[in-house]
């Protein structure tokens, strides 16, 4: 038998679905469910935690429970990287997400810091180094207004980078163009990547850091930025909030078996 609460969780998931709550609309006061027959207040109490739980609203004091925003920036896939955008203009990747939605943006809403650190044995493998080896990480928070969308963490060899302003932590991209324009300056174009991602609950720090409702997972990305002779100049790390971004991408598809019969 559905327990009671589940019954009234279920229902007002319908009826946010179907918009007679729309998003930042808040839902009943507890009391009044239980004045209109819905239940105890303990039942209520439940049905709302596991809506929350189950990312359809937030709750908070002073506000109660209210219906989450659900319009995600458009995080661009290849489109982003557009040489012309960065090499050419100063449209780094987390403005063009923005350009793309529709979005305004600040330079201040990326704020970094810069250090030189015993990398990780995933990053110094990722970057062709000995385990222990020094690397500097370049961790960037990034918000749209007051929330926090992700954060990413961009590592190199020093070497590439030293001298440069990617190892300036002045808020907002490393000047015109950002890191990419920068690696170009110094002679090091970037030619092709690598993009994994995958899915996963956050820790209590990035939970913190991103302000994530209880229930949100996160998206984490590890991109690997190649030269044209497969040097890695950028190894990055990145932990998206899950509902803040809807991905896409727009790409040639590839014809392997033609490009074969072309090279005979």
């Amino acid at each position: 038998m559905t327990p009671k609460w589940r019954e009234l969780a279920d229902r007002l998931a319908k009826d946010i679905e179907r918009g007679r709550y729309k998003p930042g609309e808040p839902l009943p006061h507890i009391r009044t469910l239980v004045e209109q027959g819905e239940g105890s207040k303990s039942t209520v109490h439940m049905a709302y935690k596991a809506l929350e739980t189950e990312g359809l609203v937030t709750s908070s004091r002073g506000h109660g429970t209210v219906v989450r925003e659900r319009t995600p920036l458009k995080r661009l896939g290849i489109a982003r990287y557009d040489k012309a955008k960065w090499r050419d203009g100063d449209e780094v990747a987390f403005i063009a997400d923005r350009v793309a939605s529709g979005r305004p943006y600040e330079r201040g809403e990326q704020t970094q810091t810069v250090s030189l650190i015993e990398g990780e044995p995933l990053v110094t493998r990722a970057l062709g180094l000995p385990d222990g080896a020094q690397v500097y990480a370049r961790a960037r928070l990034v918000r749209e207004g007051p929330q926090p969308t992700h954060t990413l963490t961009s590592y190199y060899r020093p070497e590439h980078v030293e001298g440069t302003r990617i190892v300036d932590p002045t808020p907002g991209p490393a000047g015109r163009g950002g890191g990419f324009r920068v690696l170009y300056d110094a002679g090091y174009e970037i030619d092709h990547m690598k993009e994994e991602i995958s899915a996963r609950m956050p820790t209590p720090e990035e939970a913190d850091k991103l302000k994530l409702p209880p229930g949100e997972p996160v998206v984490e990305l590890h991109r690997t930025t190649y030269t044209a002779d497969g040097t890695v100049v950028e190894f990055a790390i990145g932990v998206h909030a899950a509902s803040r971004f809807a991905w896409e991408y727009d790409f040639q598809v590839p014809d392997s078996a033609r490009e074969g019969d072309d090279q005979r």
